[in-house]
């Protein structure tokens, strides 16, 4: 099971310390040593050829190579520490700075009004611990993060720490690259279900858009899924299609996948994140260039995207937390966003 935790202190110690040896053991960096600087592989003539120094005594020059080898093996390898440090630094660095290049504004062309997530808000209010797993597919699992660290579900863990100091909060990453709705299901209850989640975010509808499946098969899926999770007693969010140019060149496909789940969330008295509003408001409101939320494949999302997906979804989640604690009373068919 993998789960992700803030990029904390503790958090980065760990990862200079895993980084560095990954680099040590494994970095193509070693490869790049010219040959003529491989001083552990000596000549024939080294190897069976004794030499003197001025006391007279015989050293052999096979040891001094290796000795001389060795030294310069270790410094080349402190030098390679030194630089996997420095990108460990250099990561940290930009996931500390990443909304001051551009902000993430809430959405203003997207209605939002905030619905209830009774469960892991009184949970969190409570001060109890809280698993939320992130179910999807590949911008679930994160792919066009540059690093781990910057995956959605690993912002929201971090997000909610932050505000939560010292809570016991797991996000749990269930998300898998190429799967829709039938292979999620085969993996629901042993993956999710059997976890014991307090919440749910459940990304999915992009590849069905992409494969063409149909729309109704998908619905029918989800809406079990979304009926099994409630019973296991976890609040659900639902997550729609991403604002992309893969995605939106096929808009009829996900326009009707966009409605399903809208309906489902109305059916069902669940959240959803319209992440495909969200999106175009960036683009179209916000002014924000494709490219810079969006990778070079045309489909997923890059750092600041998840970045300011999660901090979106974060902010929603404790906005219930506080209602729970100032006692309103907010309907559970109350969706935390309503597209337009």
């Amino acid at each position: 099971m993998s789960s992700y935790r803030p990029f904390c202190r503790s958090t980065w110690l760990v990862a200079v310390a895993a980084v560095t040896a990954s680099v040590l053991v494994t970095s193509p960096l070693r490869a790049q040593v010219a040959p003529g600087d491989q001083h552990a592989t000596l000549s024939e003539g080294a190897k069976s050829y004794p030499s003197s120094d001025k006391s007279g005594s015989s050293i052999p020059v096979a040891a001094a190579a290796n000795a001389a080898g060795a030294a310069e093996a270790d410094a080349a390898q402190r030098g390679i520490a030194g630089k996997a440090i420095d990108k460990v630094k250099e990561v940290a660095k930009s996931a500390g700075d990443i909304f001051r290049r551009v902000p993430c504004l809430s959405p203003k062309g997207v209605s939002k009004t905030m619905g209830s997530l009774p469960h892991v808000a009184s949970k969190l209010a409570a001060g109890q611990p809280v698993t939320i797993i992130a179910f999807g597919s590949s911008s679930t699992q994160g792919y066009g993060s540059s690093a781990p660290e910057f995956t959605y579900p690993n912002r929201l863990a971090a997000q909610l720490h932050r505000q939560y100091p010292g809570a016991d909060i797991r996000v749990v990453n269930r998300g898998r690259g190429g799967e829709d709705a039938p292979e999620m299901m085969r993996r629901l209850q042993t993956e999710v279900i059997d976890a014991h989640p307090d919440l749910v975010i459940w990304q999915v509808g992009t590849n069905a858009v992409l494969r063409d499946l149909d729309p109704s098969e998908t619905g029918k899926m989800v809406e079990d899924g979304v009926t099994r999770i409630q019973a296991a007693g976890a609040d659900v969010v639902l997550v729609d299609p991403q604002y992309s140019p893969r995605v939106t060149e096929r808009a009829a496909n996900a326009n009707k996948i966009i409605r399903l789940l809208n309906r489902i969330a109305e059916l069902r008295h669940v959240s959803i994140f319209p992440r495909f509003e969200v999106m175009r408001e960036w683009h179209e409101k916000q002014s924000i260039p494709i490219d810079s939320f969006v990778i070079a494949d045309g489909l997923h999302m890059n750092d600041w995207g998840y970045a300011c997906f999660a901090q979106l979804l974060g902010d929603d989640i404790i906005k219930s937390v506080g209602q729970i604690k100032l006692g309103v009373n907010v309907p559970a068919d109350v969706r935390t966003y309503r597209p337009m």
